[in-house]
C-alpha cells in the first residue's frame, strides 16, 4: 500500500515565498505612487481655501495686503498634513501662494510644489505639466 503525503515540501514552501516576494516587489512601488498622486488633492484644497480667504479680504477691504486689514496666516498646514501653504507674495492688487510637500509627499518629483496666484494661474515646480497635476 502507498502512503499519502500529508504536508508540503521545503521546495514548495520556498516557491510560494518567492512568488509572494515578487508580487510585493511589484505592488508596493505602484501603491506608493498612487498614494502620492492621491495626496495631491490635499495641496489643491489647501491652496483654494487660502485663495478664498484672500478673495474675501479683497471683497471686504478692496486689497489683498495684510497692512490694509487682510489677516490671512501664512505657513498653514494642510488638512492631511501633507503640505505647508505659504503666501509668497501679497500686495494690495495680488497674491501668490505655494503648497510645499512635507514628509513622504516630498518624494513627489512629478508635481512637487503647487502654486496659485490671484489671476488663478496654477503651476507646479515638478517635472510634470501643471495642467496634468492640477487636473488629476
Amino acid at each position: 500500500m502507498r502512503r499519502k503525503n500529508a504536508g508540503v515540501t521545503l521546495l514548495e514552501l520556498m516557491l510560494v515565498v518567492m512568488i509572494l516576494g515578487l508580487l510585493t516587489a511589484i505592488a508596493v512601488p505602484g501603491y506608493r505612487k498612487y498614494a502620492i498622486r492621491a495626496s495631491r488633492a490635499d495641496a489643491k484644497a489647501a491652496l483654494l481655501t487660502m485663495a478664498g480667504q484672500l478673495e474675501r479680504c479683497f471683497t471686504r477691504f478692496n486689497s489683498y495686503d495684510s497692512d490694509d486689514g487682510c489677516a490671512v496666516a501664512s505657513g498653514v498646514t494642510s488638512t492631511d498634513g501633507k503640505y505647508i501653504v505659504n503666501i509668497t507674495d501679497q500686495t494690495s492688487v495680488g497674491y501668490s501662494l505655494e503648497a510645499v510637500p512635507q514628509g513622504g509627499q516630498a518624494d513627489d518629483e512629478e508635481c512637487a510644489t503647487f502654486t496659485l496666484d490671484s489671476a488663478s494661474v496654477k503651476g507646479v515646480t515638478g517635472t510634470e505639466d501643471p495642467q496634468r497635476c492640477w487636473g488629476r
